[in-house]
């Protein structure tokens, strides 16, 4: 059935991308009470919603498509193929006389064609995985292991973040390594994959940007580059039409994160007088995962072998009057491994 793909014009967008998350067709049918289509709803046009400063708490009704393709009952099988290839689109809701849903139609169901409408060439960009850190926060495990051999379910973290990117067809990747270098060394000569692997040795540690000054000249066009304790589980090519297009050095991938606070909070004026109390209010965050997209030009800003972080990399880029974007995705989209209750909570996630 397709109640799963159905969502009420008044619920809350939070609410929404929450549901989007838990259906793999990525796409929301909005109605009203009485079951009419009122519209669709993708995570681009959440995203759309949330670049442009809506609101978490802001009604699916506002932000989703309201002039969808839709089919009448009766429709002719040769109509829906040439209109779903037209349009690119995997499913067609159909209605009654009333405009209500009593259907929907899926690509690879009604043609066995699955994938086949939007196939997507490979990515043609390197990667870039920062693995020189000790760990720290994840001690005693990195007392043996370098932190991107963590094991994370049946494979090491290092390798669910490249498994990632391979699905999309990269096949070139650097790895920026200090700390037990020689044991990540050894795994990937051991593991011998079919992508290439390339190092970048800091023979101090140069936090999570200086490593990218050895890579200076090698590139024209754009590269990412991730910390190797998050794993992003996003469209990277949407991700990369969205840098194109807004014409961004550097687009940051971060994540909505909710927070509820159990408490009555107080807001107080200089003489101690109560001012204003918000009964355990919401708040919603914009967080940085770890994970960018760099033009390669901004590569020149790292200063030769000094400690620098990427975040001192999007502040000169600022500095200079770059563009820097960000790229939003859900709370469920980042899994991050970097601390020992976060690398629970993803294995929890992992095993549900």
């Amino acid at each position: 059935m397709f109640d799963s793909l159905l969502i009420d014009e008044h619920r809350k967008v939070l609410a929404a991308l929450h549901q989007l998350e838990e259906t793999r067709r990525k796409i929301l049918y909005v109605t009203n009470e009485e079951g009419q289509l009122r519209g669709t709803l993708t995570d681009g046009d959440v995203r759309r919603w949330i670049l442009s400063g809506g609101d978490l708490e802001g009604q699916v009704g506002d932000v989703c498509n309201h002039i969808p393709y839709s089919a009448r009952e009766g429709y002719r099988i040769a109509d829906i193929e040439n209109a779903m290839s037209t349009h690119k689109i995997t499913s067609v809701p159909v209605l009654d006389d009333d405009g209500c849903i009593v259907d929907v139609l899926f690509w690879e169901d009604l043609f066995h064609k699955e994938g086949s409408i939007k196939k997507q060439a490979p990515l043609a960009l390197p990667v870039v995985v920062m693995a020189g850190g000790k760990g720290s926060r994840l001690a005693p495990f990195t007392s043996v292991l370098p932190k991107p051999l963590i094991p994370v379910g049946e494979k090491t973290a290092i390798e669910m973040i490249i498994d990632s990117f391979v699905q999309c067809g990269v096949d070139d990747f650097y790895l920026s390594v200090n700390y037990k270098s020689k044991l990540i060394q050894a795994y990937f000569e051991e593991l011998e994959p079919a992508y290439r692997i390339n190092y970048i040795h800091e023979e101090k540690p140069l936090g999570t940007g200086g490593g990218l000054h050895a890579l200076i000249g090698r590139f024209d066009g754009d590269l990412i580059v991730t910390n190797c304790d998050v794993i992003i589980k996003a469209d990277y090519h949407a991700l990369m039409a969205h840098h194109s297009l807004e014409n961004n050095d550097i687009t940051m991938v971060v994540s909505l994160r909710h927070y509820d606070i159990p408490y009555g909070i107080c807001d107080i004026v200089d003489n101690g007088q109560l001012c204003e109390m918000r009964e355990k209010p919401h708040y919603n965050f914009l967080v940085n995962t770890g994970l960018y997209v760099l033009k390669s030009s901004v590569l020149n800003l790292i200063p030769e072998n000094q400690f620098y972080h990427l975040t001192d990399l999007i502040q000169d880029v600022k500095e200079r009057g770059g563009r820097v974007g960000v790229y939003p995705i859900s709370d469920k989209a980042w899994l991050d491994t970097g601390e020992w209750q976060q690398y629970c909570e993803t294995m929890a996630q992992l095993r549900a």
